[in-house]
């Protein structure tokens, strides 16, 4: 992934661009959405109105996820929106030359999101927030780095097993927590870990914005990849808050994901032998 720094060239050019594709006038009615949008709409010598309703054209600065142009399409469906540039999915992110892109800016989002949910980012409580939201996200999603460090073996087909490994992580739909223990195990062939690794290993796919499933699936995989064991298994049993604080509001209810590999899917005794050490998927300790 990259970003991409714009140069006001790069602007103009694209204005320019869009003012002959689109045959905009200077009596053309022109909205920009917030913010970026409207800095753009100004460089487009048209007529700058103050609401999409007595608009020609809505415009914004970058298509991403489509969803400000679905939310302006539902709205003014007889509307044209038009985005200044479309960012592919081999851009990370877009700088614009207008956009400091400082921490300071980074704080103002969180100070916005305060006040769309109804709350004074001014208080005494909350004046502090903006800064350490972020600063506990960056935290959060830079997990240390580690070596998979292996170990040649010979003659060996003894099951390794980990329990009770703790991990962390956030709801990719509602940036909610989620937490629990890992249950890791493999069948090693001609290579072993150290037991650390398997813990690293569920912390770093952890330590991002996640759903529980694609967590088992990654550690099991990364770990078959990495040791080319004869079989890999992957249990987590989690707790969601959002499930619990919101929607049905379940309390101490538990989501159980398993990922078995290799001899744990292809072997009966093996599987049952990895179960039996750690419980059957009602009594998970």
């Amino acid at each position: 992934m990259k970003n991409i720094n714009l140069t006001w060239e790069d602007i103009f050019a694209r204005i320019n661009y869009i003012k002959k594709k689109d045959k905009i006038t200077p009596k053309t009615k022109v909205f920009g959405v917030p913010k970026n949008g409207m800095i753009l709409a100004g460089f487009l010598g048209a007529v700058n109105v103050p609401n999409p309703e007595e608009a020609d054209i809505i415009i914004d600065d970058i298509l991403d996820s489509g969803s400000t142009k679905k939310k302006f399409k539902k709205m003014f469906p007889k509307k044209k929106f038009i985005t200044l540039f479309e960012k592919d999915k081999k851009i990370d992110w877009v700088n614009f030359p207008f956009e400091k892109n400082t921490e300071a800016d980074h704080q103002d989002l969180i100070f916005r999101l305060l006040q769309v949910i109804g709350e004074d980012p001014k208080r005494e409580g909350l004046l502090d927030t903006p800064r350490r939201y972020i600063d506990a996200f960056k935290e959060f999603l830079s997990p240390p780095e580690f070596n998979m460090t292996t170990f040649d073996v010979e003659n060996t087909d003894e099951m390794i097993v980990q329990l009770d490994i703790p991990f962390y992580s956030f709801c990719e739909h509602h940036l909610l927590p989620f937490f629990g223990k890992g249950y890791v195990a493999y069948v090693p062939d001609k290579k072993i870990v150290g037991l650390s690794k398997l813990a690293r290993t569920l912390e770093t796919f952890s330590r991002r914005l996640q759903n529980q499933e694609r967590i088992t699936n990654q550690v099991a995989e990364h770990l078959q990849s990495n040791l080319q064991a004869k079989g890999v298994a992957v249990v987590l049993k989690a707790r969601h808050m959002c499930m619990e604080m919101r929607g049905v509001k379940t309390s101490d209810t538990n989501t159980i994901t398993s990922k078995l590999l290799g001899s744990f899917r292809s072997d009966e005794r093996t599987r049952a032998e990895f179960l039996n050490l750690i419980g059957n998927h009602r009594n998970l300790a």
